[in-house]
């Protein structure tokens, strides 16, 4: 399969503060998905940084609702969180919602999932299933669900680690999809492998977070304290730049 026949492919940017959605904007993306904490597979940003991604940006915002890391099987009380902050994204202003709710056995859990499309699509907020779909014991049951409940499009690397590690399958899904939702590549995405997934799936969007690191101004530091249990620099930040995302446009339309 080859995408010489398709649209332009557009990039949607994984943007962890609104710092990088602008970053985001202007390298040319046409969407941020805005979360925290990418380290911890991402969860729902703060109500700050939801306002004032809506300020400054003019191209779509859609909102992780994730309540938390680990897996994708909640409890009553994390549904409430999701549905209230799905409230809080209808009230900023925000074009769409990802979300994903699984059953203990891998299955989509349709119910929860078709209670959280119905309210951001009466609102007219879009709503992607994000990489809780890599996770579900079946793919292709679990792609028949998800356009059944309403989805828009669904955030994938195929089931692997990585988009490239799943490639193949996610040729497949596009094929299975034949148009009715659209397949968005994530995970591994870089301005050195995009064309090659690009021809190889025949994808329109592809999803990435386009970080580097940035050293921190601090003049003093204190080398012999770490402020959380994840090993790394504490004085650095992942920040989306807008020059790779840039790059990865280019490379993907080229």
């Amino acid at each position: 399969m080859n995408n010489e026949l398709s649209t332009t492919v557009q990039l949607e940017v994984c943007a962890n503060s609104v710092t990088s959605a602008i970053a985001a904007q202007n390298g040319g993306a046409s969407r941020v998905e805005l979360c925290e904490n990418l380290a911890e597979g991402g969860t729902t940003p703060s109500y700050g940084q939801l306002i004032l991604a809506r300020k400054h940006l003019h191209i779509k915002l859609y909102v992780l609702i994730r309540p938390r890391r680990g897996d994708f099987l909640y409890s009553d009380l994390e549904f409430e969180i999701m549905q209230a902050d799905i409230r809080n994204c209808i009230e900023a202003g925000c074009d769409g919602i990802v979300i994903g709710i699984l059953n203990a056995d891998g299955s989509i859990d349709k119910p929860r999932c078709t209670e959280l499309v119905r309210m951001a699509k009466q609102w007219g907020l879009g709503v992607t299933f994000h990489r809780a779909f890599d996770m579900c014991a079946d793919q292709y049951q679990a792609l028949e669900d998800i356009i059944e409940i309403g989805c828009d499009r669904i955030l994938t690397s195929g089931g692997k680690s990585t988009a490239m590690e799943g490639a193949n399958i996610l040729m497949h899904l596009v094929e299975k999809a034949a148009g009715r939702i659209t397949i968005m590549p994530g995970s591994g995405i870089t301005e050195n492998n995009v064309a090659d997934l690009v021809h190889f799936t025949g994808v329109t969007e592809i999803h990435s977070s386009a970080r580097i690191s940035i050293p921190s101004q601090m003049k003093y530091k204190n080398d012999y304290i770490l402020m959380s249990d994840n090993f790394g620099d504490e004085y650095s930040a992942d920040v989306t730049s807008a020059d790779r995302v840039k790059a990865i446009l280019k490379a993907a339309n080229g």
